[in-house]
């Protein structure tokens, strides 16, 4: 039984279908000539807000006259995501909060509509919320690489049902509670920000200019580094760097992730969703402190030096390094915004999300190369810095977690009854 066996004497628990009507949208985002232009309702758009309102930037589109009759968004209306690689991101929920004659559900989801005096979309889409409904829904998908929701299954899931104008008092109070959790949520995820912007302004001017402001400098040649200390030196990667081709035998070594978030990391300390391979045999050894390149994803900084020995993919590259430049110090470079803007200058590829970076390019990038012991004290600025504000990302951190661990136990108990009306000041 998923719903709470002990729902007040006067709420129901019943099925979807019984007080709405649902479909499955399958207009997609092509534009054709013969159709209609509309503002179609993505994946996306669902996915990442509560509300949909018209003020938002909408995909343009076309669909058939038969196509915006069937899939028209009134207010009110629940949509829902209906595919995913995730179970956890099947039926997350959006209320259509304003609407128009041209705005249209798209491909991959589906919307609810309530019936008239019987069931309040806004209590609708709080019940979708909570973990009993949203469980009954992601139970339900289908699939192995991709999930899927059944459209029988949307009617199929049981909601509790209160007297309509307690669902709309219950609406009113998550409205108002869910509100002012997220104001407190937004406010910690600035300071997040602030934190992490203030790290990467610090590492950006350590490993440019170095650690005295005062120092005499001298113009580098290049335009993303422009002036340097007078001491540093510039040398091509090619005089830094060698590629490391070695092979795994048995396959049977630690397997690393190369990330833009994370650098380089112990795969099993990941949550990846993405299937191995079924063997590793031929994957490319690397030791600790060789500095490893995702192929694919350099351009957007997923690179890094690696803290073990282990193996990555073979279509990324290893390169050990000729002892001018400290692993702490290249690591620092990789996370700097102008290098990384670099290594997508000397990425190759004709579309911008398709770019790569080969050795042949990576080995003519120009380094700045301060003495041993200035990259030492750089290393150890940031890392003054990380020690300083680490207890208060933590906490920050926790406080995030808890907060929407709150929302969400709220939204559940107040769907299912468990909060008192009289309690509800909304």
């Amino acid at each position: 039984m998923l719903l709470c066996s002990t729902l007040p004497v006067s709420w129901k628990s019943v099925p979807l279908k019984s007080v709405a009507t649902y479909e499955v949208s399958n207009v997609d985002k092509h534009a054709h000539d013969d159709e209609l232009a509309v503002r179609l309702c993505n994946y996306t758009d669902v996915y990442k807000n509560e509300r949909i309102t018209l003020d938002m930037e909408l995909m343009w589109a076309t669909a058939t006259e038969n196509e915006i009759s069937k899939f028209h968004l009134e207010e009110e209306d629940v949509v829902i995501t209906k595919d995913s690689e995730e179970w956890s991101d099947i039926a997350v929920p959006a209320l259509i909060s304003e609407t128009a004659d041209d705005l249209v559900c798209g491909y991959h989801l589906a919307f609810i509509r309530s019936k008239p005096g019987v069931l309040s979309g806004r209590y609708l889409f709080r019940a979708i919320q909570s973990r009993p409904v949203a469980l009954q829904l992601e139970l339900a998908s289908t699939g192995v690489t991709r999930c899927g929701l059944p459209k029988g299954a949307i009617g199929a899931a049981k909601i509790p049902l209160p007297p309509l104008p307690n669902q709309l008092k219950i609406a009113d109070f998550l409205d108002s509670e869910t509100a002012r959790i997220d104001s407190l949520v937004e406010a910690k995820e600035s300071m997040l920000d602030l934190i992490g912007q203030k790290r990467s302004a610090l590492i950006n001017n350590l490993v440019t200019r170095g650690l005295n402001p005062e120092a005499p400098i001298k113009s580098s040649g290049l335009d993303w580094l422009r002036d340097i200390p007078q001491h540093w030196e510039i040398e091509r990667a090619k005089n830094l760097f060698s590629v490391r081709d070695e092979r795994s035998k048995e396959g049977d070594e630690e397997l690393l992730s190369v990330s833009h978030i994370t650098g380089v990391t112990s795969r099993a300390s990941k949550e990846v969703n993405m299937f191995l391979a079924e063997s590793m045999t031929g994957y490319k050894k690397c030791q600790k402190d060789d500095f490893v390149t995702n192929t694919l994803w350099a351009w957007m900084g997923a690179m890094g030096i690696s803290p073990l020995d282990g193996i990555v993919s073979p279509d990324y590259h290893v390169y050990e390094s000729k002892g001018k430049i400290l692993p702490e110090f290249m690591e620092l470079l990789c996370r700097s915004k102008p290098f990384v803007a670099e290594v997508t200058r000397w990425s190759k590829g004709v579309w911008s999300s398709r770019l790569r970076l080969y050795p042949e390019n990576f080995f003519e990038i120009r380094f700045p190369v301060p003495p041993h012991e200035e990259q030492e004290a750089i290393v150890a600025e940031v890392a003054v810095f990380r020690d300083k504000t680490t207890k208060l990302t933590e906490a920050l951190i926790d406080s995030i977690r808890l907060l929407k661990e709150r929302r969400s136990a709220l939204i559940t108990a107040a769907v299912n009854g468990e909060i008192p009306l009289e309690e509800m000041v909304a």
